[in-house]
């Protein structure tokens, strides 16, 4: 079994930075991609940004730029430094890591954690 603990989200002014971390902890042999996606009250669930475990990022169009993915293997735990935060940022941001827990892959979801940039 494999838990996630985000933390750093809250209340910021536009223009603002927040920094999220999402830390993985339980019976992991390795871990492969690391992403984060958020969702808006009545919009679908979408991928923010994702990170490979050797490191290719990809972020989506409205946050490039902005925001930046980052990952301590030794630590189990991805980061999202989000700068420049803009009213339509806010949403609950889940983390979502695959992680070899042998014999088999998994993929895990955090439980949320709340960014609201007021304008």
């Amino acid at each position: 079994q494999v838990q996630l603990v985000e933390s750093g989200g809250g209340l910021v002014q536009a223009g603002g930075s927040l920094r999220l971390s999402c830390a993985a902890s339980g019976s992991i042999f390795s871990i492969n991609t690391m992403a984060w996606y958020r969702q808006a009250p009545g919009k679908q669930r979408e991928q923010v940004a994702s990170i490979t475990s050797g490191g290719t990022t990809n972020y989506a169009g409205s946050v490039k730029g902005r925001f930046t993915i980052s990952r301590d293997n030794a630590k189990n735990t991805v980061y999202l430094q989000m700068n420049n935060l803009k009213p339509e940022d806010t949403a609950v941001y889940y983390c979502w890591v695959v992680a070899n827990t042998s014999p088999r892959i998994v993929a895990y979801w955090g439980q949320g954690t709340q960014v609201t940039v007021s304008s």
